[in-house]
């Protein structure tokens, strides 16, 4: 790996060390190629040190991956407007020769960019990669092609990946179920008869089918929590302004909404984070300091003494559909086992107001913050309405009649809420746990579901009511894997772990120590993978 570089002339970043270990040796001596299954079997960091020790090709490694996306992207519908094959293997040859250069040694151009140094890699369709559509998968927005990147993608691009196409999602990351008009539903990659949850979802099915070593996505209502935990990875919503989002039009109002990694383990997610993450001048609450590495050490993770509190259902508040919460309690049961301190927590002691009153507050944010992206499709053609899911108007209409002293109120509920939090709940626990999901993975078919556990849904997105805690908090938060439907056995669930805002090492630290715990779990692997 080089040493240390910026990803352009206004950011103000460390050295990238994502690996804990530190930079991978670049070296000319290879015992012979890795058969093709072999090469996408591999965690990414493995991967990372297989290509810098000159074990595996940056050619062979996307010719692997190509290989595989063209065998299973037509079953699981993941990956969208992908480059062309010739393009991406000449990016690869490009890799290669500048690892190799004059004499194998680093002279000026030559050498390693950064830990995914000649990764394939495909960005969520929310992001920009220049070059290619920023659909959002919309048909109004199929020809959007884009001028530059996002500052995430640019950091991604800066340290060695190679994009080659885009992730699908729900048309403009609304609803955690990804399907949309302009490229259709994206299947669970354990079972392609139902959701792969969303708005990341083609970002997971992606990750846990192998057709990507890492992945990409965003965070507003669990949209990298809840499929990468219907699609047993990790995912993680970061602290608000660990990575910056840029460009967009607002900078300052738009904190809900986050970029962030996904991983098949913790150490992956976590060096992902670090290229991810950083102050970028542009961005103007853009966090300001991190650390030199997210990856856990060993001896960082570990349990022993993290107080975590249980919330459950919330009293009864969320509804849950049956066999979600004892799953749940078992993961945590394996936590307390390895030494750490479960504490079951009632949801007026855990959140401090009403859960009507929470809910409402972000109601009106949602609409606030949705409604003007709507507006901009809708002023820009005549017949657009009839172009635009059904969800995304009713966000827009609803807006209508907002004013600002009632989007103010909404925003005082969220600042007693992050103050409850900060004075009377993260001074007594390191960690909060949920469930990442309400519902099981449900039929691909239907757009969300109508009831859960006897319950009518009263919005799109009722069913998701248990990630708007920490995304009104602006506080990290990781899906881990929590096991399986104990009678359809092919269908995950994850289990959240929120933080302290700005903890994000040790959300981390935790969820690597619990992913110790689950080796017999992790070792499953979908049908197909």
């Amino acid at each position: 790996m080089t040493g240390g570089r910026t990803d352009g002339p206004m950011d103000e970043r460390r050295n990238d060390k994502p690996v804990a270990e530190g930079h991978m040796p670049v070296t000319p001596a290879r015992d012979g190629p890795l058969p093709g299954d072999d090469i996408t079997a591999l965690d990414a960091i493995s991967l990372s040190r297989a290509i810098h020790g000159r074990k595996v090709s940056c050619r062979e490694v996307m010719a692997a991956y190509l290989a595989r996306i063209h065998r299973l992207n037509p079953r699981f519908n993941a990956l969208v407007n992908l480059v062309p094959d010739d393009v991406a293997l000449a990016q690869a040859a490009r890799c290669d020769a500048e690892l190799t250069g004059p004499g194998g040694r680093h002279r000026g151009r030559w050498g390693s960019r950064g830990w995914l140094h000649g990764f394939p890699q495909a960005i969520k369709d929310t992001a920009h990669a220049k070059g290619l559509p920023t659909t959002q998968g919309s048909p109004l927005l199929a020809d959007a092609v884009a001028t530059q990147d996002s500052v995430y993608v640019e950091r991604m691009k800066a340290s060695g990946a190679i994009v080659v196409g885009k992730t699908n999602m729900p048309e403009l990351g609304l609803g955690s179920h990804t399907y949309n008009r302009l490229f259709g539903r994206t299947p669970n990659a354990w079972d392609t008869t139902v959701s792969a949850g969303g708005s990341s979802g083609g970002a997971a099915v992606a990750l846990a089918q192998h057709l990507l070593p890492v992945a990409d996505g965003s965070d507003f209502m669990g949209s990298l929590r809840n499929p990468a935990g219907w699609n047993h990875v990790f995912g993680l919503r970061p602290s608000a302004g660990r990575v910056p989002a840029w460009p967009k039009p607002d900078l300052y109002v738009s904190q809900l909404g986050t970029d962030g990694p996904m991983g098949r383990t913790v150490r992956d997610l976590a060096a992902l984070l670090s290229t991810q993450a950083g102050h970028d001048r542009r961005v103007p609450l853009a966090l300001a300091s991190e650390p030199s590495s997210y990856v856990p050490t060993t001896k960082e993770a570990t349990l022993r003494g993290v107080r975590i509190a249980w919330l459950g259902d919330l009293d009864g508040h969320l509804a849950v559909e049956p066999g979600i919460v004892p799953l749940c309690e078992a993961a945590l049961a394996r936590m307390g086992a390895a030494g750490a301190q479960v504490e079951p927590l009632g949801a007026r002691a855990a959140l401090g107001t009403s859960l009507a009153a929470l809910w409402d507050a972000w109601l009106v944010w949602r609409r606030a913050l949705v409604a003007p992206n709507v507006a901009l499709l809708l002023a820009g053609a005549p017949d657009a309405r009839a172009h635009i899911k059904p969800e995304a108007l009713w966000e827009h209409d609803q807006a209508a009649a907002l004013d600002f002293n009632t989007f103010m109120r909404a925003s005082q509920v969220r600042s007693a809420f992050h103050n409850h939090l900060a004075t009377n709940v993260f001074t007594r626990f390191h960690l909060l746990a949920l469930p990442v999901a309400q519902v099981w993975p449900f039929d691909l078919q239907w757009d969300w579901p109508k009831s859960v556990a006897g319950r009518a849904m009263d919005t799109y997105h009722r069913w998701m009511e248990a990630t708007i805690y920490a995304t009104f908090a602006g506080a990290p938060a990781i899906s881990v894997p929590a096991g399986f439907h104990p009678a359809h056995g092919r269908w995950p669930m994850g289990l959240q772990l929120i933080g302290a805002p700005l903890a994000d090492k040790a959300v981390l630290r935790a969820a690597a120590a619990y992913e110790s715990l689950i080796g017999d779990m992790l070792a499953r692997r979908p049908p197909m993978a």
